[in-house]
């Protein structure tokens, strides 16, 4: 499954405005990686972002919505479409929501 490596382009220099980052082949798309947690991802051009358990409700009612990796609902990640991430404000906004995420969990060994 390809992505839109425009897409992806815009987000490593989203994703690096904040934090130091790993990329990672994943999902059949690609996954950024801070303080070794995902933090977002593109999976053909729908940015995948972490916003925590806690946080999903919020981001659906901000215009995101659910990921399901085959039957199963990916609570606290969530997707946004192409159609929002053209935007370069709403593309760095939810970008920095996932890193946010990422920085504040411990992390992997």
């Amino acid at each position: 499954m390809a992505f839109d490596e425009e897409l992806a382009a815009r987000v490593r220099d989203a994703v690096g405005e904040h934090a130091a980052y790993d990329e990672k082949r994943m999902f059949g798309g690609v996954a950024f990686l801070v303080n070794t947690h995902m933090a977002v991802g593109i999976t053909r051009d729908v940015l995948m972002v972490r916003v925590g358990v806690d946080g999903h409700d919020a981001a659906l009612a901000d215009g995101a919505h659910e990921i399901t990796m085959g039957e199963r609902t990916m609570h606290g990640t969530v997707g946004v479409d192409a159609a929002t991430t053209a935007d370069d404000d709403a593309l760095h906004a939810w970008v920095a929501r996932g890193v946010e995420r990422a920085l504040a969990l411990d992390p992997k060994r």
